[in-house]
């Protein structure tokens, strides 16, 4: 019989110098990304982990307190918000869903993720009578089953920093091609490289964070501003910062992007100072 990390060599996933190591996480593959299965089974696949991480002061601890404020921002910039179709790119621990389906009176709040258990446990969170408005789909981010200009309004909490860097650049790709001109994007989450911050400095922490974060120190040298105008100008659109809002000393930043209606030529994003 053929061994488990063997049938990974076969595959060409991973060699096999050890044989227990890179075992478990391969039973989370199933029609997941390899990343996601690899790096964050234990947080996200997992159904203990599903239930222990979907605590508010777990996710507050996480967060290294900065929770409430973080989803008050991003509530924030959700007001005045263009009439049309809401997406949530992908389920978060914690309260932002119920949030936002509160907030939508009557729209509907599509939902989607690549893993059926999230979607369950987002799903579990509505009251009965508002459940009806909730429209959960399981899609990869990365390869949206979903028109062009489909969405008026579209979330993404603390999604882009768990990818690597082709993944992340594809769901920005897909997130400005399903957003209408006149549409608005805000996205929630590390800030730039915090060199200056003294979680940054703490070296013992910053290991910490970086060997559970696999992805976040390629992350924080990320140009966003400059990647949604790539991937922008790609759908023939431009897209301009609206605003950005700092958390925790820059640790954190709640950012909001805007598709304008004359879209179709290239332009330069506006940058704006946090708070």
């Amino acid at each position: 019989m053929t061994s488990p990390c063997r049938r990974m060599e076969v595959h060409g996933s991973w060699g096999c110098p050890m044989k227990t190591v890179f075992s478990f996480w391969r039973y989370f593959l199933d029609g997941m990304p390899y990343y996601l299965a690899r790096y964050y089974w234990w947080a996200y696949l997992w159904r203990p982990a599903i239930w222990f991480f979907d605590h508010q002061p777990v996710i507050n601890a996480i967060l290294f307190g900065q929770y409430r404020r973080l989803l008050n921002r991003t509530m924030a910039c959700l007001e005045g918000r263009p009439p049309g179709r809401v997406l949530q790119l992908t389920c978060v621990y914690g309260k932002l869903t119920p949030c936002l389906l509160r907030s939508l009176g009557n729209t509907p709040l599509h939902l989607i993720d690549v893993a059926p258990a999230q979607l369950r446990a987002a799903l579990g969170k509505i009251p009965d009578p508002q459940r009806a408005r909730l429209l959960p789909a399981r899609m990869n981010a990365e390869r949206l089953g979903l028109r062009d200009d489909a969405f008026a309004t579209l979330i993404i909490f603390f999604l882009l920093h768990e990818m690597p860097a082709e993944a992340r650049h594809r769901v920005l790709r897909e997130s400005v091609r399903v957003l209408r001109p006149g549409g608005r994007l805000v996205l929630a989450e590390y800030g730039r490289e915090p060199r200056t911050h003294w979680v940054y400095r703490f070296a013992p922490l910053r290991w910490l964070l970086l060997r559970y974060e696999p992805f976040l120190a390629s992350f924080w040298r990320d140009d966003l501003p400059g990647m949604l105008q790539a991937a922008a100008r790609l759908q023939g659109k431009t897209v301009e910062q609206a605003g950005e809002q700092t958390i925790f000393d820059g640790f954190y930043r709640v950012m909001v992007f805007s598709i304008p209606q004359a879209a179709g030529g290239p332009g330069e994003g506006r940058r704006q100072g946090g708070s």
